[in-house]
């Protein structure tokens, strides 16, 4: 039984999925849609522009997207479709392209709504004014309790429950700061603040949250071809209607990305596909359950293999 999970921001580098557009049509296509939906030559910061400017949040969502989406577009060349997989999901934006892969989204909405979340986050707290840390070493009920600790009357928070020994604080700057050195005070391997724009996954993006439930209002959600582990809930949701609510909980909620791969591997799986940019969650996924095979799939090489293992 296998899972394809799909990246979330940080993945992105420039020139990421430019040798699948020009391997696969259908995965150039991908990126016209998008430029489309934007009205923004999108595929031309991610291949030939500025990495500052592609990190930008607004930018670095939509363009994580269509990469995921382009690798899952040359993996139906290659003769594999989302049906090959048991499940689906993705880190914090990746469930956005976890439910495209999946048929619950079409392609333009998925960008129109990431550029939109990527706006709002942006704009739900000054520059600043919070920041984000990974903890190192400590597990999320040690770290949660660090974050309580350190909030000292601001907004500190578990954000993102990303392995064992990876989790990432939210909050105010100063909280975030004290988070970091009371982790390391308590043990922590390393504690470093992150270069975000941003406190992601706290109650600080509350506006993002309502912005985010304003835009996902007017898009149709259909039913996803293969089940969607949401990161809120760390399982399964078919509803679209609670689809909708989980993507509006997930802004300020935390990425429970530990406990979402522990479910698909409770649940039978053994394979897991990373389909976009960059290796994280592949790591991730390893030190998650050791009895787990975490591949990544990002160029044309990559797809063909995939393709090769899946097909046999």
């Amino acid at each position: 039984m296998r899972a394809f999970v799909f990246p979330g921001q940080g993945a992105q580098t420039i020139g990421m999925g430019k040798a699948l557009a020009d391997a696969y049509p259908a995965a150039k296509a991908v990126y016209d849609e998008v430029d489309e939906a934007l009205g923004q030559d999108l595929s031309g910061l991610i291949w030939d522009g500025d990495i500052e400017e592609l990190t930008l949040t607004a930018n670095a969502q939509p363009a994580l997207m269509a990469t995921s989406m382009a690798v899952m577009r040359a993996l139906e060349a290659e003769g594999v479709t989302v049906e090959a997989a048991s499940y689906v999901a993705g880190h914090s934006l990746g469930e956005y392209s976890a439910l495209a892969a999946a048929g619950a989204f079409t392609i333009a909405d998925a960008a129109r709504l990431l550029r939109a979340r990527g706006v709002a986050m942006q704009e739900a707290v000054p520059v600043g004014v919070g920041a984000m840390a990974a903890i190192l070493g400590l597990d999320f009920e040690a770290v949660t309790a660090v974050a309580a600790e350190a909030a000292q009357g601001e907004v500190c928070q578990a954000a993102n429950d990303n392995d064992p020994a990876q989790v990432v604080v939210s909050g105010h700057k100063a909280a975030v700061e004290r988070a970091v050195d009371i982790a390391k005070a308590q043990g922590a391997k390393r504690a470093l603040l992150l270069p975000v724009s941003a406190p992601f996954h706290c109650s600080l993006m509350q506006p993002a949250a309502d912005a985010m439930a304003g835009a996902l209002a007017d898009v149709a959600i259909a039913p996803p071809k293969v089940p969607v582990v949401a990161n809120v809930l760390a399982q399964v949701e078919t509803d679209h209607a609670m689809i909708r609510s989980l993507l509006v909980q997930q802004i300020t909620g935390s990425v429970r990305w530990r406990e979402s791969v522990a479910f698909m591997a409770a649940q039978g799986v053994t394979e897991v596909y990373e389909i976009g940019a960059g290796k994280a969650l592949s790591g991730m996924v390893k030190r998650i359950d050791r009895g787990l095979t975490a591949t990544a799939v990002s160029t044309p090489e990559d797809v063909v293999a995939a393709a090769a293992a899946i097909n046999s």
